[in-house]
């Protein structure tokens, strides 16, 4: 018999047991009380044997993982592309660092900045004008110069409350 085949059996008289033990009959106290007892050294028997079973499982999980990282830290191949991929980084990191100093870059910044809160400023005027629209007309969507239609939709947002 196998332990998989051992386990479910000795599951299934201890459940069977648990289940015989809680049912009320017309056994006597004695009998009931032997046949709690008898259920829960199984119950104890079966927890021992599966926790020592994923403790073992657990010992080896880790030996298995210690082991995959030895061969990845002892790999001289794999060591010399991280030495050139920090070489790489490290020279990727200085330029960015000299174009961020650039004048031309500084001035790209702070036109992308202005133009960011212009587009701001035109969203927020052009929800509220929306917003009348559509309360005056209840349509989702208006006609355009050259005849199409543009859709629309409506957001709420909700905003934090006061302090009181």
């Amino acid at each position: 018999m196998s332990d998989d085949q051992k386990t479910k059996n000795s599951e299934d008289l201890a459940m069977e047991a648990l289940t015989q033990a809680t049912h009320v009959g017309g056994d006597d106290e004695v009998e009931n009380s032997n046949k709690v007892a008898d259920t829960l050294n199984t119950l104890q028997n079966l927890i021992e044997r599966h926790a020592l079973s994923a403790e073992e499982v657990r010992k080896q999980i880790k030996e298995k993982q210690e082991s995959l990282r030895s061969v990845f830290e002892n790999d001289s191949t794999l060591a010399e592309a991280e030495a050139e991929a920090q070489v790489h980084t490290s020279k990727m990191k200085e330029r960015k660092s000299q174009l961020q100093s650039d004048p031309q870059v500084t001035s790209l910044k702070i036109m992308i900045a202005e133009l960011k809160e212009q587009q701001k400023e035109l969203e927020e005027t052009l929800s509220n004008h929306l917003i009348n629209y559509h309360s005056l007309t209840n349509s989702k969507s208006f006609d355009t110069s050259d005849g199409d239609q543009w859709d629309f939709s409506i957001k709420a947002k909700i905003r934090p409350r006061g302090k009181k």
